[in-house]
């Protein structure tokens, strides 16, 4: 748009007050059309900025590059990829120079051709595609006026080529009005803030373009424009012969009604059919020619010589100079004319249903259900076609033409949950489910249906925790009370909010949850109660609802629901009965593919990872969660793939890939901490501290496994306290802490975590060992190694291996050092995880054992304590006849046994002579 474009140089030809401006807009075009980039302009509506795109044009066009121009118009900001057709068009001839996929999601996105829809990822990525292929021949400049007024589709894919132009030959510059709202992401874009004149500038452009104004009218006009160009400009036209002398100037007129005036006295005095053409203009938003031809073209000459509008040598199409002279037609138009020019429009776009529909909207005035049923039609046609934003557009007008109240609130509750749902765009649901419920005379169904739709969708969107929580929370207390226990949409509404406060990690959030529940009559549902009482404060509150949940897990084979297989998952996270879930959650994440439910899919590859780094199994672990990771971010799931970077992080971790670990941790926490998602951050720290740990920063683990819980206490509603305590006293110990380290063994025994599960009476017991003086520690070391059930465990039994083995070695028990040592490298190179294989390989070295060869099998794999006990045990020793030849405790011979045997190639006792055949000579070690 270049509607105050010459308005701001002085009669010369100089553009006044805009040196500075000037010269950085030049500057990013001259690097622009060499390196690619983006810049953005804001500021006040009439301060200037289409000044500057047109500077920013011209300087394009005489370096010899091609400037495409688009605008955001009110009318089409409805109308899904309006805005990119916009800026495409001119460049559409190379669609077939694009590979198959990216033309074909374009040709559909626009318009041009039919065809499944394609998510947004694409559409973007063929749209800068597009552009960059197009400057392959000469440098491409796109420029974008009234930003806020672009659709949301085409906002988001124009946000994202904007971000990713450099070294492309491409330069986008857009314009928008500072403090208005934008579906146009601008993170990430280089912004200049466009500033009104200073006075200097500001007097020398009034007196340039108005000489003939009393100085006193001057100085008013000066303090009432302050500094803004447009009206400095504009202000003195609607002014009379007397006003512009100052016999008559007015007391007190606001700026934006002053503008307003101005522009609707320019229009005025055009013919009455000039303003019926531009009404139709205005009101058609498509800016084809061809619309206007079949009322009459002659009439639009009046509007061309005021300077109003003007038709794009570019485009071929109609565009106003401003966009508040779009305001002052229609603001100078009866409420029939407007309907008239509607109803004619819906008419020409007859071949157009979504033209069609929307144009029959704004002509219908009483509530029609034909007209409400084809804005649906459109709506779910704007869902296949991946725009969420016009389909929420239509479903609220649709909801405006229904004639009965159900239909009403239903289509206004289901643009509520496409709001959260698809878009993640919060701030108009609290609203829309209270007009769902007025408009079914304040029935609840369709409200809650949609805050329980919704919000659990919500949560892995862009919404932060806090709003999330203020409206979930909203919802639920607008229910009439007490609450039905039976309804199964307050049960889901429930759920939701329960994983939203886990998520926060903070125990206020659980107040009014807490308060519901009381509300909830005739009793809460058993695995509703089951749920919280693992999920909130586990190691308070978990101990006696375990006999339950084991009921619960044991009946999943017959479980058909994928939901509740779901649910009972997060039930059993924090109390390590994930592996119970396996066989369960892997049939829900089939049923989540085949009956394309994201949300189960992905919540069952968030509970597999788990369980599958709690079992060793990295490898698939970082297969599964890159596949997670990418469902989730391809569908704006943030909250739920966060949890993959985590997963990785942990692998990352362990195998010592710090700047991995680094990476992924950064990614969560900028993600996390604006957002209020505390249970990510404490992912973050746990990963980090062990990434610490395993390389030795004893001083930076510790402050890690720090933030998540202090030091002789397990957090408050922080789940993960329990899995980081041998973390925290470990770095205690290692960094002389042995205060705090003691202090907080001790709190782990107190709080009785150890009956929760085999893996957290490992811990509990090693960390308490770790703590203890050194006679004392390895009785505690020999309990901890005595929990039945930890091999499931393989990660942390390696490591209570190791601190046991450290521990033997530093009281000169070297025999055991070297079992228990052995058997902690034996583990860490299985698993990969090669700075925990390096700290016991030292240890082993310090007790004069050299470290075997990874990888070789058979005989030869075994150390020497292992072939000892092999040939024992096939010589027909018991486990206890050979602890005591050897000196062992039954159980380190027991745990030898199972290790060896893979090693071997054998299941049983019976077949390890015949293994032990070619055992060279001299090796028998006892001789048995």
């Amino acid at each position: 748009m270049n509607g105050d474009g010459a308005s701001l140089s002085d009669p010369a030809g100089t553009i006044v007050g805009r040196d500075h401006d000037l010269g950085l807009v030049r500057g990013f075009v001259d690097e622009a059309l060499v390196s690619g980039g983006a810049l953005l302009l804001s500021g006040d509506a009439g301060v200037g900025k289409t000044v500057l795109l047109n500077a920013a044009a011209g300087q394009a066009h005489g370096a010899g590059a091609r400037v495409v121009r688009a605008a955001g118009v009110e009318f089409e900001s409805e109308i899904g990829f309006a805005g990119l057709h916009q800026v495409l068009q001119p460049l559409l001839a190379g669609l077939d120079r694009l590979t198959d996929p990216y033309r074909i999601a374009l040709s559909v996105a626009l318009g041009l051709d039919q065809g499944a829809p394609s998510d947004q990822l694409l559409v973007s990525n063929a749209a800068l595609t597009l552009l960059v292929r197009a400057a392959e021949e000469r440098p491409l400049l796109v420029v974008v006026d009234d930003l806020p007024w672009l659709d949301r589709a085409s906002a988001v894919v124009l946000g994202f080529v904007a971000r990713r132009l450099a070294g492309s030959r491409v330069g986008f510059l857009g314009a928008y009005r500072s403090g208005e709202g934008s579906f146009f992401e601008r993170g990430g874009v280089p912004h200049h803030d466009v500033q009104p004149l200073d006075t200097t500038a500001a007097t020398a452009l009034i007196e340039a373009r108005s000489p003939s104004l009393a100085p006193r009218v001057r100085e008013r006009l000066l303090a009432e424009a302050q500094g803004n160009p447009l009206a400095l400009l504009e202000l003195p036209v609607a002014l009379s012969g007397p006003q512009r002398s100052g016999t008559a100037v007015p007391e007190l007129l606001p700026l934006s009604r002053r503008l307003q005036a101005v522009f609707a006295s320019r229009v005025e005095t055009l013919p009455a059919a000039t303003r019926l053409l531009l009404l139709y203009a205005v009101l058609d938003g498509t800016g084809d020619l061809r619309v206007l031809a079949s009322t009459g073209m002659e009439d639009l000459a009046h509007a061309e010589q005021a300077g109003l509008v003007y038709v794009d040598a570019a485009t071929g199409r109609l565009a106003f100079r401003h966009p508040l002279t779009r305001s002052a037609v229609v603001e100078l138009s009866t409420n029939e004319q407007r309907r008239e020019v509607h109803r004619a429009l819906a008419e020409y776009w007859s071949d157009q249903p979504e033209r069609r529909a929307w144009h029959l909207a704004h002509a219908t005035v009483e509530p029609t259900e034909d007209v409400a049923s084809l804005l649906e039609e459109v709506a779910r046609d704007s869902v296949r076609r991946g725009d969420a934003g016009g389909a929420i557009a239509a479903l609220l007008r649709a909801a405006e033409m229904s004639p009965r109240g159900y239909e009403r609130s239903r289509r206004i509750a289901e643009a509520a949950y496409l709001g959260a749902d698809l878009t993640g765009d919060l701030r108009d649901v609290p609203r829309l489910l209270e007009e769902a419920r007025l408009a079914d005379g304040g029935r609840a169904g369709p409200l809650v249906a949609a805050v329980a739709a919704a919000h659990h969708i919500l949560l892995s969107g862009e919404g932060d925790l806090d709003t999330a929580h203020r409206l979930l929370v909203g919802a639920i207390d607008m229910q009439h009370q007490p609450y039905d226990a039976t309804d199964p949409t307050m049960i889901d509404a429930l759920y939701t909010l329960a994983w939203l406060c886990q998520s926060s990690q903070r125990p206020e959030f659980w107040k009014p949850l807490h308060r519901a529940l009381d509300l909830l009559k005739p009793e809460v549902p058993d695995q509703l109660a089951l749920t919280l009482s693992t999920m909130a404060d586990p190691a308070r509150t978990a101990p006696p609802a375990l006999g339950r949940l084991d009921e619960a897990i044991a009946s999943l084979d017959q479980e058909a629901d994928p939901v509740r297989i779901i649910r009972l998952a997060m039930t059993s996270l924090y109390v390590d009965r994930l592996p119970a879930c396996r066989t369960a959650l892997r049939r829900a994440l089939r049923d989540g593919r085949d009956n394309r439910s994201l949300t189960v899919e992905i919540q069952g590859l968030v509970y597999l990872g788990r369980d599958h780094f709690a079992a060793g199994e990295w490898d698939e672990l970082e297969a599964q969660a890159a596949q997670g990771r990418d469902l989730g971010e391809a569908n704006s799931y943030q909250l739920l793939s966060t949890e993959f970077l985590y997963q990785r992080a942990l692998v990352a971790a362990a195998r010592g890939d710090e700047a991995a670990t680094r990476a992924l941790t950064d990614e969560m926490t900028l993600w996390a901490t604006p957002r209020g998602v505390g249970s990510y951050l404490s992912c973050a720290s746990h990963a980090r501290a062990l990434a610490a740990l395993g390389q030795g920063r004893f001083e930076d683990a510790y402050r890690h496994a720090y933030a998540i819980s202090r030091a002789g206490e397990l957090a408050s509603h922080v789940p993960p306290a329990l899995f980081v305590v041998m973390d925290l006293v470990e770095a205690a110990v290692r960094t002389g802490r042995t205060s705090e380290a003691t202090a907080h063994a001790a709190a782990a025994v107190e709080a009785g975590i150890a009956a929760i599960s085999p893996r957290l009476a490992l811990l509990v017991k090693a960390s308490a060992a770790i703590a203890a003086v050194d006679q004392e520690a390895l009785g505690l070391f020999e309990e901890a190694l005595a929990v039945p059930g930890t091999e499931r465990w393989p990660f942390e039994l390696a490591r209570v291996r190791l601190a046991y083995g450290e521990r033997l070695r530093r009281v000169k028990s070297t025999t055991e050092a070297r079992t228990q040592l052995a058997d902690a490298i034996e583990t860490f190179e299985r698993l990969g995880a090669r700075p925990w294989t390096a700290r016991a390989g030292n240890e082993l070295r310090a007790t004069g054992l050299s470290v075997g060869t990874a990888g070789v099998s058979g005989p030869a794999s075994l150390t020497p304590q292992q072939r000892e006990i092999a040939l024992l045990a096939a010589a027909g020793l018991t486990n206890k006849q050979i602890a005591e030849r050897l000196f062992l405790s039954p159980r380190t011979v027991a745990a030898h046994l199972r290790q060896l045997f893979p090693k071997l190639g054998v299941a049983s006792r019976a077949a390890l002579r015949d293994a032990l055949a070619d055992l060279p000579p001299g090796q028998s070690g006892t001789g048995a």
